[in-house]
């Protein structure tokens, strides 16, 4: 059981706090740092998450593109020091955990519906509380 505590704090303490919250189907760009010899450079890769696995230190994601017409598909550790960034671009509409089926599809049948999220501005709180207190 102490171990157990141990393991979680050192883990804790290098696990990302910045990560922006993304589910399996939205569309996200990774800026990834690749080091070539004695230089580092940094490269986006923009796809569609079709899975996430793991939990803690150790969790990873799945991204699938098609580019040129060939498709990649890529793991990348959410808590490695190489993710330089992550950014979600569109968030999607999916009913499945896992979006395995994608691979090998093309056109209409790759598509996923897009999730619109909620904006709730200040002025219609403001809206709401001269309303009530009339």
């Amino acid at each position: 059981m102490q171990q157990a505590k141990v393991i979680d704090e050192l883990e804790g303490a290098i696990m990302k706090k910045d990560l922006p919250e993304f589910k399996v189907g939205d569309t996200i760009s990774v800026s990834y740092r690749i080091i070539e010899g004695e230089k580092e450079r940094t490269q986006v890769f923009t796809g569609v998450v079709i899975a996430r696995k793991g939990h803690g230190i150790s969790e990873t994601f799945s991204m699938y593109r098609v580019a040129y017409g060939s498709a990649m598909e890529r793991v990348f550790p959410i808590h490695s020091p190489r993710v330089a960034k992550i950014e979600v671009e569109k968030s999607g509409k999916v009913r499945r955990g896992k979006l395995y089926h994608l691979r090998g599809l093309s056109g209409k049948k790759a598509k996923i519906k897009e999730r619109l999220m909620k904006q709730v501005g200040p002025e219609i709180f403001q809206a709401a509380e001269t309303s009530t207190a009339e």
